[in-house]
């Protein structure tokens, strides 16, 4: 085993997505004396749950007012818009409506944009069908909800962004370097590799999004919350039918399901894509073919709260199998939107895997989850709008783990020891 010398602050990030490098940049911030090492097991970065999502910066619509969602995002989407800003990366303010089509629909419709002016959302409005008309005039419904400031980005790009903040400060980033476990020690804590090698750490953040209860249980956390795999499919629209809307169309999201439906995305790269559905992965990152993974499926199989969760879902997963066999049904119920869309053809794009986290009894857990244990800070539940969040999310558990875990205090001790 390696160890560190005590005069040397160490600082581990377990998990190369962009929640993972945004934590390691805003410690290289808050501690610059500090060496912040940033571990990945993929060869590359953002291999997962960035790489593999809708590109949306979202506003915070949706989310119950006080929550963490709710006030990391919209902390997040300043973070972000100004990073991106700063280095001239792509960033879209294509704008949203939320269409509904329906009296229920439309009491929703009341319902979210009391949430949006709740949580700050700015410039959010509620407006008719000749509305509608002006804002997006390919969308068809009753009434709509406006977001002029959603937009779409490249996830991956920003996360390349924030590593490499992360190197200039003198930080380092290691791929192919996978975890298996934390150890917790009296004076730090080992971080074990799957080579079977171990390095020593005053501090550990594991950001591990798919695979975040099993590095937390193998290091002695909570079994719950634990992960139950979704994977969630699009459809690129052909170039013929990409211009035909403005910006992002989005359905009422049922309040059981607010994942559900299928949302008409513009993509930063100028294509459309319709999509995604949400049902079972039979692995945590199987993203092409059947996708099977024996071990996952069976893991998962062996969660109760996910039996519970199942028997309740049952309808709502026949209602998903459709867009799972059938691309073109992704397509169909677009145009119920968006007209122009009937009759478009299109192809799947690579499918992402939503790392849902589920508590015993089979509920899903809805806010973000972040425990701390020992010498180190869990991630252990960080869906949409968890990319928008990041560097606010980082924010947020560096300024925990400064006071919970005594960073300053230990830093100021080890630059005595100097």
């Amino acid at each position: 085993m390696t160890t560190n010398s005590p005069a040397t602050h160490e600082y581990a990030v377990i998990g190369g997505g962009i929640i993972g490098a945004a934590v390691a940049r805003e410690l290289t911030l808050k501690h610059p004396d500090a060496h912040v090492t940033l571990f990945e097991k993929e060869a590359s970065l953002s291999a997962h749950q960035t790489g593999h999502n809708s590109g949306v910066v979202h506003q915070g619509l949706y989310y119950e007012p006080g929550s963490l969602k709710a006030t990391l995002c919209r902390r997040g989407v300043e973070l972000l818009s100004a990073f991106c800003a700063e280095r001239s990366l792509p960033y879209d303010e294509c704008g949203k409506v939320v269409v509904a089509q329906n009296p229920v629909e439309e009491e929703r419709l009341e319902g979210i944009f009391a949430k949006s002016v709740a949580n700050g959302v700015p410039d959010v409005r509620l407006i008719d069908r000749a509305e509608l008309a002006d804002v997006e005039p390919g969308a068809v419904g009753t009434r709509a909800l406006h977001s002029p400031h959603t937009a779409i980005i490249d996830y991956p790009a920003v996360t390349r962004a924030l590593a490499a903040d992360v190197v200039a400060a003198g930080g380092e980033v290691r791929l192919s370097s996978g975890v298996q476990r934390l150890e917790d020690r009296s004076d730090g804590v080992d971080v074990r590799f799957e080579d079977g090698t171990a390095q020593r750490f005053d501090f550990a953040v594991v950001c591990a999004g798919l695979q975040s209860d099993r590095i937390a249980r193998a290091s002695g956390q909570p079994a719950y919350p634990a992960i139950v795999p979704f994977f969630g499919q699009y459809v690129i629209i052909d170039r013929a039918h990409e211009d035909a809307v403005r910006g992002l169309v989005y359905p009422v999201p049922d309040p059981a399901y607010p994942f559900l439906g299928v949302h008409i995305t513009r993509r930063i790269d100028g294509g459309l894509m319709v999509g995604p559905n949400a049902f079972l992965s039979f692995s945590r990152e199987g993203y092409h073919g059947l996708g099977l993974d024996v071990g996952d499926t069976l893991k998962t199989a062996a969660n109760p709260g996910f039996w519970k969760f199942a028997l309740q879902n049952l309808p709502t997963a026949a209602q998903q199998l459709g867009g799972v066999v059938s691309a073109q049904r992704f397509v169909t119920d677009a145009s119920r939107f968006v007209p122009a869309l009937a009759g478009a053809q299109g192809h799947r794009a690579t499918r992402g895997i939503r790392a849902q986290a589920m508590w015993k009894n089979g509920s899903l857990v809805d806010d973000f989850v972040i425990q701390h244990g020992g010498h180190a800070t869990y991630v252990r539940n960080a869906p949409s709008p968890g990319a928008t969040s990041s560097m606010a999310i980082a924010e947020h558990i560096v300024a925990q783990a400064t006071e919970q875990h005594g960073l300053d205090t230990r830093r100021l001790t080890a630059a005595g020891d100097h």
